[in-house]
């Protein structure tokens, strides 16, 4: 339709240039001649001067061509990309005419143009105008339709286009510009259980790859007011890449609650009935939280607890809970708040973390290989297939069974390895963690704990929260679990608190962050509320 109306256009100008040609043979016009020389003239003799005709114009002089003419030409010459003709066509056009038109294709990313001019519109003798559509493609955005004027004027006799910014765009008119903006948006291809993106800063990038792709979001906007001109569509939010065990809530909960702290650290969480990884936030690096060798201090005592109620000890039993106690024959163990607490429950005695209390039962109750076996047997300390890692030697001495008993000497854990411990006594089975929907073909069996042992845990590990070293920490209600000072030759000791609430079994693990109670407590209460 658009090649129909310029080929008129064109036709009817040339019609008009032919008609004008026509005008130009009838208008007045004044001939001289000059009659041959006549042979044998004498030298000197004066000529005739030569004659002249007048002719009469036959008719009145043609009026200058209309407007059609010019429009033509400069819309061929516009979606031939002819700036150079354009020019021509444009009554005083501006000296940087050429460059405008190049800086906007360029800015805005413009591949074609077609246009489509509507009805001319006489506005007296000397001026029209035509309304017209255009179509421009932008690379990356797709097709852009727009609507403006071409406005013209009659000068010197020529019809010329009366060009101005908005010429190219309404947008344009009095200063107003255009910009061409970049967004990235996220479009990783690994994803959360839910089928989300993992949250920014997640911490899980040394766990999972995939999770920082981006895409490029374009929109084209007017620049002073904003307004979105046309944009491309965002990349699908949902269901395009892999999806893990990870939460997200959990995960962006576990990320956050370790921000601003100074120490290096590790937050694990995972389901207490399916054992899958729900968040793992890690600043230690290597996949520490996975694989790293800690002694796990008193959070240990949760194992020791384990083996001590199997030998028939139960939550309300009375035990000491001396300042200081010395194994028979051996080195002495102290209390890390040196206070001599009498005779209390085992219950307290766990609450309070005595250490006096476990060395002493682990020497009169778990030599014999006991405390280990416990441990490799019951709650995963021994070489094995799986994410986490964990290990305990068989105590050489007295000394060693003691250090062991508090998470000390030979008793080395990962943060996972120390959330399935915790996830063991909420569920009342100990079982390895994973990140697949179902455990491995090799992921080692199921050990359920006895009725009695897990009951008795789940007693002991409220009374921490409760009444114990982590009364302080603000947790959350319902909230169980154990904290841990692990003390490192030569420097500050690690923090831990290992618990679980509702779903999630989880550790906490700062690298010399100091007391577990003070420090580790507080985070996991950070990550709790969070949720």
């Amino acid at each position: 339709m658009r090649s129909r109306w310029l080929l008129a256009l064109i036709a009817t100008a040339v019609a008009i240039v032919a008609f004008g040609v026509y005008g130009l043979a009838t208008s007045p016009a004044t001939v001289v001649t000059s009659p041959s020389p006549r042979p044998g003239l004498p030298d000197g003799a004066t000529r005739k001067p030569p004659l002249t005709l007048t002719f009469e114009p036959t008719s009145e002089p043609t009026p200058p061509a209309g407007p059609e003419l010019t429009v033509a030409r400069y819309f061929a010459a516009w979606q031939a990309d002819d700036i150079s003709s354009m020019n021509g066509l444009v009554a005083d056009p501006p000296a940087d005419f050429a460059d405008r038109h190049r800086r906007f294709d360029t800015e805005l990313r413009v591949s074609s143009l077609s246009l489509n001019p509507g009805e001319l519109r006489r506005q007296g003798e000397e001026a029209a105008e035509v309304p017209f559509q255009g179509v421009r493609e932008v690379t990356g955005l797709g097709r852009w339709t727009f609507s403006s004027v071409l406005r013209l004027g009659l000068r010197a006799g020529t019809w010329k286009v009366l060009w101005a910014p908005e010429t190219l765009h309404p947008s344009l008119k009095d200063g107003g510009s255009l910009r061409l903006r970049e967004t990235q948006v996220r479009r990783p291809t690994t994803l959360t259980r839910e089928g989300l993106p993992f949250p920014r800063d997640s911490r899980a990038g040394d766990y999972l790859t995939g999770l920082g792709g981006t895409a490029v979001l374009l929109s084209l906007e007017e620049a002073s007011s904003g307004r979105v001109l046309l944009t491309s569509p965002p990349p699908p939010a949902t269901g395009t890449g892999t999806r893990t065990t990870i939460s997200r809530s959990v995960q962006a909960a576990a990320a956050r609650a370790l921000d601003g702290l100074g120490q290096p650290a590790a937050i694990v969480a995972v389901d207490v009935e399916t054992r899958q990884v729900r968040a793992v936030a890690d600043t230690l690096g290597a996949k520490q939280a996975f694989n790293g060798l800690y002694p796990p201090g008193s959070t240990f005592k949760v194992v020791t607890a384990a083996a001590l109620l199997r030998t028939g000890l139960t939550p309300e039993s009375p035990v000491a809970c001396p300042a200081t106690y010395t194994i028979p024959n051996a080195r002495s163990f102290t209390d890390a708040d040196g206070a001599d607490h009498g005779t209390v429950t085992l219950a307290t005695a766990f609450a309070l973390s005595c250490n006096t209390t476990f060395v002493q039962h682990a020497y009169e109750r778990l030599r014999d290989d006991r405390l280990r076996a416990e441990a490799a047997d019951r709650f995963g300390f021994r070489e094995k297939p799986g994410l986490s890692s964990c290990r305990i030697r068989p105590s050489a001495d007295l000394n060693e069974l003691g250090s062991d008993a508090i998470g000390q000497n030979s008793a080395q854990a990962s943060p996972l390895c120390m959330a399935e411990v915790a996830a063991a006594v909420a569920s009342g089975v100990w079982k390895p963690a994973i990140m697949t929907a179902e455990p491995p073909a090799d992921s080692p069996p199921s050990v359920p704990l006895d009725d009695g042992v897990a009951a008795g845990l789940r007693t002991m590990m409220s009374a921490v929260v409760t009444q114990g070293t982590a009364a302080q920490a603000g947790l959350p209600a319902d909230t169980a679990g154990k904290t841990g000072t692990a003390e490192v030759g030569g420097a500050k000791s690690h923090a831990w608190f290992i618990g679980y609430r509702g779903p999630l079994a989880f550790a906490v693990f700062v690298q010399n962050g100091g007391a577990g109670g003070a420090v580790a407590a507080p985070i996991a209460a950070r990550f709790l509320k969070a949720l």
